[in-house]
């Protein structure tokens, strides 16, 4: 019940219970007056002042009241109906003054030792909600409250541990990489590489260890902007068919340098548009193949990549014949710092946040990505982005 309402009703009780004993005072002492006082009868004489019984009329009249002749008596009735009342209304305001505290005490308690703990930073219990009062919508506030506090104090622990995580990944990933520019680099100083031929393949070594160096730099860059919301994304118009062309084209001369071949298949129209951030988008299609090329364990390596249309929407298709990923590991690939490779071995490396970075992207973007994969045959990750539509208005 509503403290407003408790109030109210306590106080119409204590109103009442005191008009009652009012009105039963006064029919008490109406009903002492009448039993004390009752009518006599007088005699009265005729005019003719005969004799005879037959002739006498006879006149009701009231005595005088009694409380004139018995005041004493009624002082000491006055006194006791006094004391009476007195008692019944203290009797009667202590306990709705009881039945209000209860409702106010009660809550309030709850109320504060809920706010002691979150004080002191105990998110582990419940407020109970009992009744449908002031109080009751109070405690349903405060748990949704604590809800959310241990919701933010999880994602606190969970984004700690990843940062912990991310920092261990990156100092591993970079000291790899430095470890053998420093060893090539001493190679050269001490005369090892003593042929133009070992010099050359010295300094290509060097070369793609300083892009695994500035690769893993700018994942830690943009995962940084990830967690701020700050992606400075530049939207326009893109011609899929041109935009993609221009992408295998780029990404299969570099492959075509790691011995890995490259094969497109682009059904999409002429005119087919979407809004997107090439750069970002080029971020993703490197991203993903760079995953598959870590992975990669055949003797002839291949990657190709599928571009069609889906009603509203571009599906692309970028599929591998590398080793696979296992179907329990299948769903947690897009997850940040997940990593299937668990021995982090010099050869895989990885951050772990690639793959994480291409779903933000696209899904900044309004598109999706899922992958299937079957354990050692290779993996096939897709993503759609919608088609750019005039509307035309009338």
């Amino acid at each position: 019940m509503k403290l407003r309402n408790r109030i109210l009703i306590g106080f119409i009780m204590v109103i009442l219970i005191s008009q009652l004993l009012f009105a039963l005072t006064l029919y008490v002492l109406n009903q002492y007056q009448v039993h004390k006082n009752p009518p006599v009868l007088q005699e009265v004489q005729t005019s003719d002042q005969t004799d005879t019984a037959e002739e006498k009329e006879y006149q009701i009249t009231l005595s005088e009241p009694v409380f004139r002749k018995v005041p004493f008596q009624l002082k000491l009735m006055t006194r006791d109906l006094f004391l009476v009342t007195t008692i019944v209304l203290l009797l009667a305001s202590t306990v709705t003054g009881f039945w209000i505290y209860s409702g106010i005490s009660v809550p309030v308690n709850r109320l504060r030792k809920a706010a002691k703990n979150i004080q002191e930073g105990n998110l582990d219990f419940k407020i109970e909600d009992a009744g449908t009062g002031e109080f009751s919508e109070l405690s349903r506030d405060f748990e949704e409250m604590r809800l959310r506090l241990k919701e933010s104090a999880d994602e606190k622990l969970l984004l700690d541990k990843e940062n912990k995580e991310l920092i261990s990944n990156i100092s591993h990933d970079l000291k790899t990489p430095l470890t053998a520019i420093k060893g090539y680099v001493e190679g050269i100083m001490d005369g090892v590489a003593d042929t133009p031929e070992k010099i050359d393949r010295y300094m290509k070594t060097i070369y793609s260890k300083t892009n695994e160096m500035d690769s893993l730099i700018n994942e830690l860059t943009f995962y940084a902007k990830i967690g701020t919301n700050r992606i400075p994304y530049n939207f326009s118009r893109l011609n899929v068919l041109e935009y993609f062309q221009d992408c295998t084209d780029e990404i299969g001369l570099d492959l075509e340098t790691r011995g890995i071949r490259l094969d497109s298949d682009l059904r999409v129209g002429k005119d087919v548009q979407v809004i997107a951030d090439g750069e970002e988008i080029r971020r993703v299609i490197n991203n993903i193949i760079a995953n598959a090329v870590k992975y990669m364990n055949k003797e002839n390596p291949r990657i190709e990549i599928r571009v069609h249309e889906e009603g509203d929407f571009i599906q692309v298709e970028i599929e591998d014949n590398g080793k696979g990923i296992d179907k329990k590991e299948l769903p947690y690939i897009f997850d940040r710092f997940y990593r299937t490779d668990l021995s982090r071995n010099s050869s895989t490396g990885g951050s772990g946040i690639g793959l994480s970075i291409v779903r933000k992207i696209l899904e900044d973007h309004g598109g999706r990505v899922w992958a299937s994969s079957t354990f050692g045959e290779g993996t096939t990750i897709y993503f759609v982005l919608r088609k750019y539509q005039e509307v035309i208005v009338s």
